[in-house]
């Protein structure tokens, strides 16, 4: 951790933050004085109460970042437990799918404690869920999404997919601090590599719906390879083949097919869309 780049990052946008943290050598010399006495882990924790001390009432821009954060976080905490619950199931074939799935039960914690401690860190409070927060099956949507293979991996892929999505519609609300917005977007990439994997999965194991499907890594046009509505929502806008105001089917002259430039890109989702796309799945 570089805290002389990380003060220099909030002066850019700051440039009284020295006044207010009574100069920057004594700033400086004040943190090496304390992190020489805590834990590596809890320096994030010491950073948040010297930022604390210089913004004593968060700005709009922090209340909208912290904002985002938990909702991210919030995302997080479902993935988690779903893939805690996920492995634990007994369903899922030994070997390299059980071994997939406990890698990304792990990535999804590792998700949830680093939001947690970025959030508490700006001196915040982070949202709270537990396993019990959650009903997935969705309201009986998915009655055998822990006892068929099928439906857990469609789930799972959907979750993932909804993640890459969410995080990319939340993406502007974090442009003012090149810190969170970093952690996010590396986030975003790892929930994109879950959800290629996962799709593989289904693929190799033949569980794609309707049979004749054939879904790539990525998403084509608003496609899914899970035959039910009810994830609808989560691919619907992605069939998209115009971004930045051009029309990228065929640009210069190319042969590129409405659903190659659909798969260019992922779209993102709003906060409002995610919610409805999530909220069945709360208990």
């Amino acid at each position: 951790m570089n805290l002389q780049n990380i003060i220099s990052e909030i002066e850019k946008s700051d440039p009284e933050i020295y006044e207010k943290l009574d100069t920057r050598r004594n700033a400086m010399k004040g943190f090496a004085k304390t992190s020489g006495k805590i834990a590596l882990a809890s320096i994030p924790f010491a950073l948040g109460s010297m930022f604390q001390k210089a913004y004593s009432s968060p700005t709009a821009p922090t209340d909208l970042i912290i904002d985002t954060l938990n909702f991210a976080l919030t995302l997080e905490y479902l993935e988690s437990n779903f893939y805690i619950k996920a492995v634990a199931s007994g369903i899922v074939p030994s070997g390299d799918a059980l071994n997939a799935l406990t890698v990304i039960r792990d990535h999804e914690n590792a998700h949830v404690n680093f939001l947690k401690t970025a959030i508490s860190a700006a001196g915040a409070t982070p949202v709270s869920f537990t396993v019990a927060s959650f009903d997935f099956t969705a309201k009986g949507t998915f009655p055998g999404v822990f006892t068929d293979y099928g439906t857990l991996l469609a789930v799972a892929q959907t979750f993932e997919d909804t993640g890459v999505r969410a995080y990319k519609g939340q993406a502007p609300n974090l442009i003012s601090n090149n810190a969170y917005l970093t952690a996010a977007l590396q986030i975003h990439s790892v929930e994109a590599r879950h959800a290629a994997h996962l799709r593989e999965m289904r693929k190799e194991a033949n569980l794609l719906l309707p049979s004749s499907a054939d879904v790539k890594p990525w998403i084509t046009l608003n496609q899914s390879g899970i035959a039910t509505s009810a994830v609808q929502a989560s691919y619907d806008g992605e069939d998209t083949v115009v971004q930045g105001g051009v029309t990228i089917t065929n640009i210069g002259g190319k042969s590129i097919s409405t659903a190659a430039a659909s798969e260019a890109f992922d779209e993102p989702l709003t906060k409002e869309q995610v919610t409805s796309i999530v909220t069945p799945f709360f208990a």
